[in-house]
């Protein structure tokens, strides 16, 4: 079989693409998480008082549902995952600690991808968040992930690797350009990620896999054979193919069921507390006054209609301060759901 490199036509793309992804196959390992703290993760029951699966993967449901209210890129997301889970592999946290820790992987992964006029304070994400922390709280977490994964926060992921061989397989390929669909398979990875398991995978592995998958329905041959030529010249083996293919196929399966419950199926909750419900300004309340309707020109049936469209529906607000303990504002534009944060702090 041929190499990618014989079945270029002297493309000067096609060459640097090469050039990249050996680049990044050498340097993969040096951004994967300690496998020996991933397997202990899964080891651990959730009634012990250290991080488990459910409450790591919860935990990424709600980095992504940051990145999405933020509007960040997937990029973003897929480094925060990774600062996440490259830290919890070399130490042992408290789960009271975890919310904290996610926001700071949030935050140091957004500096790194986003515009920094875009990077929003602090103090902000503690809000949004309703983590359980303190701004220095947030600053004092920071120096210790950085000094722990040594700065280093551009990391080689599965993103990284899945952008080059989409580009490379159309670089090399004769089809039309929108086959592969490259926003399905981000949102596949995504999938992945929210399950600790694939962290334990090479990441040049489980992007082969989604595209392999991929390729496979939509039943093309051309693109099959490409396929097979990116997994000879990224040294894949089979019997690693075959593992992960299989693994992912089933994460795919159960996350596309109904039974599945996903961050983008949510809506976004901001809890208000009883306290803060209190000393929000009237107006937070209120619903702007209606103009009055002249008598003439106007029919009984229509000033009905009007009324009712402006005080019926979720995202009508209540004209008095609510007495219940929580009030919840939904936003409708955003669909993941952060979970109930406690009010009360933990010491760090």
């Amino acid at each position: 079989m041929k190499d990618l490199a014989a079945l270029d036509n002297t493309s000067n793309e096609a060459f640097k693409l090469l050039k990249q992804l050996n680049v990044h196959l050498e340097q993969e390992y040096k951004y994967q998480p300690k496998e020996k703290g991933l397997i202990l993760i899964e080891s651990t029951a959730e009634n012990d008082n250290t991080i488990c699966p459910k409450s790591r993967n919860a935990e990424v449901e709600d980095l992504w549902s940051l990145t999405n209210f933020y509007g960040f890129r997937m990029e973003t997301f897929v480094l925060a995952v990774n600062i996440l889970d490259r830290f919890l592999a070399i130490m042992k946290v408290k789960p009271k600690h975890l919310s904290c820790i996610g926001v700071c992987c949030f935050q140091l992964a957004a500096r790194a991808v986003e515009e920094e006029c875009n990077i929003p304070s602090t103090h902000d994400v503690i809000r949004i968040s309703q983590c359980k922390c303190t701004a220095s709280d947030i600053k004092r977490m920071e120096k210790i992930i950085s000094e722990k994964l040594h700065f280093e926060f551009k990391a080689t992921t599965a993103l990284t690797f899945l952008h080059l061989y989409h580009t490379l397989v159309l670089c090399h390929s004769s089809e039309r350009k929108e086959v592969i669909n490259l926003d399905k398979l981000e949102a596949q990875l995504k999938a992945c990620n929210c399950r600790l398991i694939f962290s334990k995978a090479k990441p040049s592995v489980l992007a082969l896999c989604l595209l392999t998958l991929e390729v496979e329905t939509l039943k093309s041959l051309e693109l099959f054979e490409i396929a097979l030529h990116v997994q000879k010249h990224s040294k894949v083996k089979d019997t690693d193919m075959l593992y992960w293919r299989e693994l992912v196929s089933q994460c795919l399966a159960d996350y596309s069921s109904p039974e599945c419950s996903k961050p983008d199926h949510k809506k976004l909750v901001w809890i208000v507390s009883r306290r803060t419900a209190q000393n929000l300004h009237n107006s937070y309340y209120s619903v702007p006054e209606l103009p009055t309707i002249p008598e003439y020109g106007f029919m009984k049936s229509e000033s009905e209609d009007s009324c009712e469209d402006m005080s019926s529906g979720e995202d009508s607000l209540s004209s008095s301060p609510p007495s219940d303990l929580e009030v919840s504002f939904f936003f409708d534009d955003y669909k993941p759901k952060l979970k109930r944060r406690s009010r009360h702090l933990y010491p760090l």
